[in-house]
């Protein structure tokens, strides 16, 4: 199938494919940690309707930058957690589901300095930090690329929904760099290529470090050359260094507004994000902390490790701290 057909398209999985992977994902769970290579037959044993779509989006032509999986199993799903660091689904066959589809788009990867290198994430909202602008607030989250701080920040990412919010309303928001370019004046294009911006580090990264948070060297937002156009860019966290700029930045949050697509997540339903050329976000919802709440788990995959980073990894597939690889690029 080519990737133009599966452009914001839903990729509906059959009840007999959704079978054969709920098999293979539990299969999957229990080799938690194991190489890709050590996956290697139970990724072949995707099935092809699902296998030969997610291997063409990895490609990285994609013009919308997502796609979403409908239709997957999920299994027993216990009380939505109230609090960090819940181990209610280890071993869950959602966590091979995840780590499958990750293999398939690359590596599945954790981070040192990100919930102690997970490599699945809950997201879900905690009591206190409902305002805070990372997974576990229930506020708008306005968009952003995925850990734009970072050098090895992933290549996808994805989010599997486990129980929606109650009133069905939260909406993942995916706007893609390629779709919003045409929106931009060629000047503002050429400032946001230029290299006068810098990104501070998202609060997921930061909860432990005293004062302010650190940010990257200067980078530009817009790189390669349309239509192949990638981003790097948080609204949150990415600022410039002088008026210009952020008046760039502005138009480039306007545009991505325009044509960002509304995705809201059904038990079952996985949307997989290419991190350089989409940029995603959150609409808010009121979360009643009932055990019924919105719960998504998430994945990060990087396409390709440099071996330096990999024999620096104190665990299998979990990135460096960024004390240990900073100014290495």
């Amino acid at each position: 199938m080519e990737l133009a057909a599966l452009d914001r398209v839903e990729l509906r999985v059959s009840a007999a494919d959704s079978r054969t992977i709920w098999e293979l994902s539990q299969r999957a769970a229990t080799l938690a940690g194991a190489p890709t290579t050590g996956l290697a037959e139970l990724l072949l044993d995707v099935p092809p309707a699902v296998r030969g779509p997610l291997l063409t989006f990895a490609s990285g032509a994609s013009r919308s930058g997502y796609l979403l999986i409908r239709g997957l199993q999920v299994g027993e799903v216990p009380a939505t957690p109230v609090q960090h660091g819940s181990r209610a689904l280890a071993g869950h066959g959602t966590s091979g589901t995840l780590t499958l589809m990750a293999d398939l788009l690359g590596s599945l990867i954790g981070y040192e300095d990100e919930k102690n290198g997970a490599l699945i994430h809950e997201v879900h909202p905690v009591q206190g930090e409902e305002a805070r602008i990372e997974n576990s607030g229930a506020v708008d989250f306005d968009f952003h690329t995925e850990n734009v701080h970072h050098p090895l920040r992933p290549d996808f990412l994805g989010l599997l929904c486990l129980r929606q919010d109650h009133e069905g309303v939260a909406a993942t928001r995916v706007a893609s760099v390629r779709e919003a370019e045409p929106l931009l004046t060629d000047r503002e294009r050429e400032v946001l290529q230029s290299v006068r911006f810098q990104s501070a580090y998202p609060t997921s990264f930061s909860r432990h470090i005293d004062g302010p948070r650190p940010t990257t060297g200067l980078h530009p937002v817009l790189f390669g050359r349309s239509p192949q156009s990638f981003m790097r860019f948080n609204a949150h966290n990415t600022v410039a260094t002088d008026a210009e700029g952020e008046a760039a930045l502005r138009a480039l949050s306007r545009a991505l507004e325009s044509v960002r697509h509304d995705v809201i997540l059904a038990p079952g339903d996985l949307v997989l994000v290419d991190n350089h050329i989409a940029a995603h976000g959150r609409s808010s919802f009121t979360p009643c902390y009932d055990g019924k709440d919105r719960w998504l788990r998430r994945c990060y995959s990087l396409r390709a490790v440099p071996r330096w980073a990999e024999q620096m990894m104190g665990e299998r597939r979990v990135v460096p701290a960024l004390t240990r690889i900073t100014g290495l690029f």
